[in-house]
């Protein structure tokens, strides 16, 4: 039987990691449909989101922050943070992680 995955219902996320080419940076280049998210979880370094496009609920420390095109968010070393995109498109961002490897710990077993 033949199938079809639409675009526009898929999540698509690059993920790079610096290490194996000396760099000491890494990160996700999020493109994800309306309601994707990702749980709680913590990094050992500081996280920088950059967004595309779209709009975006982040979850840090116990609060919630939205963002939209252009704007920059960041999180300290071992803060519990998450994403929801709450927009009708789709969220396309890029997630820096300050170290050459992507070392994360979802505080939720069921998201990770």
């Amino acid at each position: 039987m033949p199938h079809i995955l639409r675009a526009a219902d898929a999540s698509r996320t690059i993920t790079f990691e610096g290490a194996p080419f000396g760099a000491n940076i890494s990160f996700f280049a999020v493109d994800s449909g309306p309601g994707a998210h990702v749980g709680l979880h913590v990094h050992p370094y500081t996280e920088i989101w950059i967004v595309k496009s779209g709009s975006v609920r982040f979850t840090a420390a116990g609060e919630s922050h939205e963002a939209g095109s252009n704007d920059i968010f960041i999180v300290e070393p071992q803060t519990p943070h998450g994403f929801t995109n709450i927009g009708p498109d789709r969220l396309e961002m890029m997630c820096i992680h300050d170290s050459g490897t992507i070392i994360q710990t979802f505080l939720d077993e069921a998201e990770s």
